[in-house]
């Protein structure tokens, strides 16, 4: 462990002693976690961060050249996708693609204790999140003929919970050596005021996970990133936990992304047309000529209005958190600092304690500021990249809420809606209501 005067010496030179007010009353036990706390962060960074993040609000400047971005249609004609979906074919053949999948949160929002992951999720039988993605890795297996690697980015949280319930599972039959965990990263929670790190209890330092833009630190560090590198991946298929719909490995998006003229195969994303103008996704736009997502939030209202002559969105292309990324891209990002993404700031009510007499302190209003990243700022990062757009029923049936709106209830109906369009292309007839929805349940797998 850290010798204390070690500690108390990178402390006061960053104006964060305060950590160590309480030392003298824990126990060894305690004061151990706490030095691993300290030593686990880059804590040379904290005042940087707090003149920026804290003390100061980054205002958001949105350009003047903002435009709609371009995209490659669903229902394709404007290019060869027979083309670029045999390159796609060909780089899984050749062991190029590894799954991605972040995974950290937890489905208490659903009423559910445990890993979202593991949340069950499937229409008739319950199969959890972890193994709708698990089952059409093993069919892209059979019909590739090559393991595909799948990373599964955790939290501290939830780290532990999820590599057993893969261990009790079995892997759902993908082997043990194809799949990968490593836990997300987290940053200090800073006082709102003061700029001081917070104490969520005596002894242990507020924290809050840094975002999914830390996924590619996380990557880096973990090792996983040269791990994949030395299995000769190239690419990564990124998508978030809470989708059930997503295309874990899409030939036609990973031909595009690694072989369209227009892509550098650094980072390439797909959208869906936005539901309404104040759907709260973000938007692709074009910045200074750049692809680039702005939040729902900061595209002005004028903009997110305007039409095209046919009344359809001019800036329609939502984001779904569904990206291909190349391993060369993510390792200058994580080690080069010129390439390292920028950190968003978050007001909030962070409970937490005196650090001098450990007292709890319950705040009535925002006391402190959480930072973390997101992973489409490594848009701008990346010298050239495309948007696929992909139907919204295919691949976008999200689980945040337990009612309304991308909930459990929304996502099942989609689920059910999905597999009645396979069913009626392979000539199956389904009852349909009179309103054109399917008058049954129905569940399949990949």
């Amino acid at each position: 462990m850290t010798t204390l005067d070690t500690l108390r010496a990178r402390l006061d030179k960053v104006g964060q002693s305060h950590i160590l007010a309480g030392w003298n009353r824990l126990d060894a036990a305690s004061q151990s976690r706490l030095a691993g706390q300290i030593d686990a962060m880059n804590v040379d960074e904290w005042p940087s961060l707090v003149e920026k993040y804290v003390k100061s609000k980054p205002s958001l400047d949105l350009p003047a050249d903002v435009k709609p971005a371009p995209y490659y249609p669903h229902a394709g004609g404007t290019y060869d996708a027979a083309k670029y979906k045999a390159i796609g074919e060909q780089l899984f053949k050749g062991g190029k693609v590894a799954a991605f999948v972040v995974a950290g949160g937890q489905g208490s929002r659903l009423g559910y204790e445990g890993p979202k992951g593991c949340y069950p999720a499937t229409t008739l039988t319950d199969k959890p999140l972890f193994q709708v993605f698990a089952e059409q890795l093993l069919a892209a297996r059979a019909r590739f003929g090559r393991d595909i690697p799948w990373s599964i980015m955790t939290s501290p949280l939830n780290h532990a919970e999820t590599t057993a319930f893969f261990e009790d599972r079995r892997y759902f039959g993908l082997g043990r050596e194809n799949v990968t965990f490593f836990p997300q990263g987290v940053m200090p929670s800073f006082d709102l005021t003061t700029g001081k790190v917070l104490m969520s209890a005596p002894g242990e330092i507020a924290t809050n996970p840094d975002g999914h833009g830390g996924s590619i630190t996380a990557l880096h560090k973990s090792g996983t990133l040269a791990a994949l590198r030395a299995r000769g991946i190239e690419h990564l298929s990124y998508f978030q936990v809470d989708n059930p719909h997503v295309k874990v490995c899409d030939p036609l998006f990973v031909g595009l992304h690694a072989s369209a003229p227009d892509s550098s195969g650094e980072m390439s994303s797909k959208m869906v047309a936005k539901a309404a103008w104040d759907e709260r996704v973000g938007v692709f736009c074009l910045v200074n000529g750049k692809l680039d997502v702005i939040e729902y939030s900061d595209l002005p209202q004028a903009l997110g209005r305007a039409t095209n002559p046919d009344g359809s969105l001019k800036f329609n292309a939502g984001s779904i958190a569904i990206h291909m990324l190349g391993v060369a891209f993510l390792e200058r990002l994580a080690t080069d600092p010129a390439f390292a993404l920028p950190f968003h700031r978050a007001e909030k009510k962070i409970p937490c304690v005196d650090p001098a007499t450990g007292a709890p302190i319950t705040p009535a209003a925002n006391n402190g500021v959480k930072l973390e990243r997101f992973i489409f700022d490594a848009l701008a990062r990346a010298k050239a990249s495309i948007v696929l757009e992909t139907d919204r029923v295919e691949e976008f049936a999200p689980i945040k809420n337990a009612t309304g709106a991308d909930s459990v209830e929304s996502c099942k109906k989609l689920q059910t809606l999905r597999a009645a369009r396979w069913l009626a292309c392979c000539g199956v007839t389904v009852p349909m209501t009179p309103s054109g929805e399917p008058d049954c349940i129905i569940e399949m797998s990949h």
